[in-house]
């Protein structure tokens, strides 16, 4: 069994580490909607009901959001409470896609080489914004606790956004379309465990660190020796989110995170054309400026290539995730 280490008694500020929270298990959460969200779809092809459809799209946009959130939430100091959490679940998905709509409607008026850049910046900007306008009365940080939050603030902002994706999917040049609707909120499923959560909760992480090197009472020299806090000295500064170079730097990473992902589909086009393209494509695209005769294999490459860009994103930004989490470790908290 591991012990909780002791801390020293001579940080008058300190207090000990709590173990995982217990709560809702996540699993029950996931397996308990996707069986409520398989049953509707079911219901709804069956009897042909539209009025099953906000509900198709609720449950479908919110599952996996939800579901990751929770195990998050399990995993924070009691500081990040359930309310902070449906808080920034909520807040941080409304004002998120609010703000970025506004943002982009406003400073997009066409879409460029550099667009995607100009998305993944307003994008992140705006949750980070949002979180810090929750966060900014704790009563103590935690790089950790900012991780989780976060991730809560981002995952809030992925599932408003799925639902408005699989509401636009539903409509089609032949009418409605449910199974559209069906297969755009599964992909974004699958797709959402690496996306807007992992993003906001790398850049949470850096904000609250920052803080916590300036709260009262934090070890500013030292180490952890036998599990207790041995020697340094005291901050008594007022915690409190600021911007830093690292936030800056890790700002900018996530960004070209969120470009690269949506670009994805633009990189595997030219991609496909370069390993497979013909005198006559390449002709077509450079006095037309469309691609023609595209070939089954050409679609399979660019199927290929599209998936696998998403992949390498994904574990790139998941790599970085955790070994943020394993090298921050479980600090201790120290109360303002």
């Amino acid at each position: 069994m591991h012990s909780r280490p002791a801390v020293s008694p001579d940080l008058p500020f300190a207090r000990e580490l709590t173990p995982p929270r217990s709560g809702p298990s996540w699993v029950r959460i996931f397996f308990g909607g996707l069986a409520l969200w398989v049953a509707t779809v079911v219901v709804t092809f069956v009897t042909g009901n539209p009025n099953l459809v906000p509900t198709i799209i609720l449950v479908g946009s919110f599952l996996v959001p939800v579901t990751f959130v929770t195990f998050a939430f399990r995993r924070a100091d009691e500081v990040i409470t359930a309310q902070r959490i449906f808080t920034a679940f909520v807040y941080g998905g409304v004002l998120g896609v609010l703000g970025a709509s506004l943002l982009e409607s406003a400073l997009l008026t066409h879409m460029s080489s550099w667009g995607y850049l100009a998305i993944g910046a307003i994008e992140e900007g705006v949750k980070l914004a949002v979180l810090w306008l929750l966060a900014r009365r704790l009563p103590w940080y935690g790089a950790r606790d900012g991780m989780v939050l976060g991730a809560a603030v981002g995952f809030g902002f992925a599932a408003f956004e799925s639902a408005g994706y699989a509401f636009n999917a539903l409509f089609t040049s032949s009418g409605l379309s449910l199974l559209d609707l069906v297969e755009t909120e599964a992909l974004r499923a699958v797709l959402a465990p690496v996306g807007h959560g992992l993003w906001t909760a790398l850049l949470g992480g850096v904000l609250f660190a920052t803080a916590a090197r300036t709260r009262p009472g934090h070890l500013t020299t030292g180490h952890l020796n036998t599990g207790h806090l041995t020697t340094g000295h005291l901050n008594t500064g007022r915690p409190r989110l600021r911007p830093s170079r690292a936030l800056l730097g890790w700002y900018a990473m996530v960004v070209l995170l969120h470009a690269l992902w949506d670009a994805s589909q633009t990189v595997a086009v030219w991609l496909t054309l370069i390993l497979t393209g013909t005198p006559s494509q390449w002709l077509a695209i450079v006095r037309l400026g469309e691609l023609r005769g595209v070939t089954q294999t050409q679609v399979h490459l660019f199927t290929g290539m599209s998936w696998g860009l998403l992949a390498l994103d994904g574990l790139a930004g998941l790599a970085l995730l955790l070994a943020r989490w394993a090298r921050l470790g479980r600090q201790p908290s120290i109360v303002y």
